[in-house]
């Protein structure tokens, strides 16, 4: 498991990485909103992975079964390389070359509450909001606690569903070998 774990891990975690390299520091030519889509579309191409490492460990090592136990467990474990890779990304990126990008996103922020036309109050509460949430992130703790929140529900659904999918139980396999003209037989009457 450990190899098919590694490198489906590995591939996954260098999309998602390579993507994130690739968009994040012209974030202020694609916007906050487009970065987001974009982020959030390269993950689920990314976690397209977990879906082709159960596949693999089921061919491969289980004999063409799988259960979804076990398919859990291989994609899971995809998953947390994915986003253990994204993280470490992530904090290169900000604490070396990006350090006012929680400026940048308050800015944003605040923005965005304007043009919806938020009162002065609510402005000054969301600028209070964001100049704590700038004091947290600057926290190393904190910025990977939260960078790992992102892509860990899209990871967690594509890791469920792809167990779901292809689960494969020793019985359904038994049968089709002790039946194989069962499927295709015609019975003549």
């Amino acid at each position: 498991m450990k190899k098919t774990v590694l490198t489906f891990g590995l591939i996954s975690g260098a999309i998602i990485s390579a993507m994130m390299l690739a968009t994040v520091p012209f974030i202020h030519r694609i916007g906050f909103n487009r970065g987001m889509v974009i982020g959030y579309t390269t993950m689920v191409l990314a976690f397209l992975l977990v879906f082709f490492g159960i596949r693999s460990y089921r061919e491969n090592y289980g004999d063409g079964r799988i259960s979804f136990g076990r398919a859990l467990a291989v994609g899971f474990l995809i998953m947390l390389i994915t986003c253990a890779c994204y993280v470490l990304t992530w904090e290169i990126i900000y604490f070396n070359f990006m350090p006012d990008f929680a400026d940048k996103y308050a800015a944003f922020v605040i923005d965005s509450e304007r043009a919806k036309g938020a009162s002065e109050a609510e402005l000054a509460r969301q600028m209070e909001e964001m100049k704590k949430f700038k004091e947290m992130y600057n926290n190393i703790f904190f910025n990977v606690a939260m960078t790992f929140l992102e892509p860990l529900p899209v990871g967690l659904v594509m890791t469920l569903i792809s167990a779901l999918i292809l689960r494969k139980h020793k019985k359904e396999k038994q049968h089709l070998q002790e039946f194989p003209d069962h499927v295709n037989h015609v019975n003549p009457v």
